[in-house]
């Protein structure tokens, strides 16, 4: 039977989770007052990070997070006046540290990034979409670190299953042959892929949504209320003088990035969700590396897209109404200079339109959300950390494995993707 299910939250996650309903027969509302897309899902690198195995919270990290706060150009900040607010994250962050939890973690990640570039292509194929695609790997190059360092980092990654390859200054030459000759040695990740424009592959995908019947509601969800045994939506009015509208649907879904912490507040569910902050620079460039770079001294990565150079990265805790800090933004340009001597050829990008800020939704397992509730037709998908384009695909197929699941249909081997419920479900975190 069909149901009438909201999707909250028209991100890169509730975009492929509302397709992948649809396909299954349902009528699916799209749910955002922004254009869908936006956010984080027009602004992230690019990358399809399938090589990201390994949970943020790293013991390696303790001792190397002062030197971080000191350096302006760093990968991490923290502003004075929200220190305190995010100390219990933080707290929380640290005891997953521990040999067990990041074992645990990692187990969880690693399966989730296994079936994560699978799962896009089936969704690509599937729509005939295959251009938003590239596969040409990516590379984590090197500058200064000992190559003995890097051999135990690539003996990591291999450990995990991770396919990647140990490159010199030759191979450099010859693969990315514009590459600052400061580079040593490289990392390179073979079966990773990137988009060159994530915000045309939303709403590529967007379209196909329409285009088979789907919904768009441009309005903020206010509160979620079951009644009488259906999901009631209030929505917030667009003028003082208009009354709050609400809508009611069979099921919902929750999809809504940094924003599902207040809607699971509402719901009873206390859930760790902290925004990481993210910046990027958009730079023209007379040539364009033919794939991701990222720096593992710099801590950050530069992707080829359609409309320029973009770099990426950092980690700043603000919460999420500080204004952005335009020297975050500004700090790539001497990282990527230094690595991409093209762009010294090019204008300086250093504008208020080339720059970027963005909410990540990261909890400190860094393991997403993928659940149903303890109430009946009531799911969550969100909170993906560094990774939300990477498993979009991935966790929209779980989330409809366990709708089917709920609702009694059988779906088959060939698409089920086996994964640790409980690592993954909102119950870990008390109600």
């Amino acid at each position: 039977m069909s149901d009438k299910i909201a999707v909250v939250g028209a991100g890169i996650i509730g975009i492929c989770t509302a397709l992948k309903a649809i396909d299954a027969g349902h009528d699916v509302y799209l749910i955002d007052p922004e254009d869908p897309g936006a956010g984080c899902s027009a602004g992230n690198a690019g990358h399809f990070a399938t090589e990201q195995v390994f949970p943020l919270a790293d013991p390696a990290l303790l001792i190397k997070i002062p030197g971080m706060l000191v350096d302006p150009l760093g990968p991490l900040a923290i502003r004075p006046g929200y220190f305190l607010q995010v100390l219990p994250w933080l707290w929380r962050f640290v005891l997953q540290m521990g040999k067990a939890k990041r074992r645990a973690n990692t187990k969880e990640l690693r399966a989730l990034c296994e079936a994560a570039l699978p799962a896009w292509q089936t969704i690509l194929q599937q729509h005939n979409l295959n251009d938003h695609l590239t596969l040409a790997g990516s590379l984590l190059v090197f500058e200064t670190t000992p190559v003995q360092e890097i051999q135990k980092i690539q003996q990591l990654y291999q450990r995990e299953g991770v396919q990647v390859s140990l490159l010199n200054r030759q191979d450099l030459n010859t693969l990315e042959p514009e590459l600052s000759k400061k580079v040593t040695h490289a990392l390179f990740f073979e079966r990773v892929g990137h988009t060159a424009n994530p915000l045309a592959l939303s709403q590529a995908l967007c379209r196909k949504f329409l285009e088979k019947g789907g919904n768009i509601v441009r309005e903020e969800v206010s509160e979620i209320t079951n009644v009488n045994c259906q999901w009631k939506l209030t929505f917030i009015a667009k003028t003082s003088a208009l009354p709050s509208r609400h809508q009611c649907f069979d099921t919902v879904i929750i999809c809504a990035g940094i924003y599902s912490k207040k809607l699971c507040g509402q719901l009873g569910y206390s859930v760790p969700l902290e925004a990481e902050r993210g910046y990027h620079l958009s730079c023209a460039t007379t040539q364009m590396p033919g794939r991701p770079i990222a720096s593992y001294e710099r801590k950050f990565i530069m992707t080829p897209m359609s409309m320029g150079l973009r770099l990426a990265g950092t980690v700043e805790f603000a919460g999420i109404n500080a204004k952005p800090n335009s020297k975050r933004a500004d700090g790539f340009y001497q990282h990527g200079r230094a690595l991409w001597p093209q762009l010294d050829q090019t204008t300086d990008p250093r504008l208020e339109q080339n720059r970027w800020m963005g909410h990540r939704p990261s909890l400190p397992d860094s393991l997403p959300v993928i659940s149903s509730a303890s109430e009946k037709n009531l799911y969550f998908n969100f909170g993906h950390q560094h990774l939300g384009l990477t498993l979009a695909a991935v966790s929209a197929e779980c989330l409809m494995q366990l709708i089917n699941k709920d609702a009694g249909q059988h779906t088959g081997k060939n698409q089920q993707r086996a994964f640790n419920r409980q690592a993954l479900s909102i119950q870990r975190f008390h109600k």
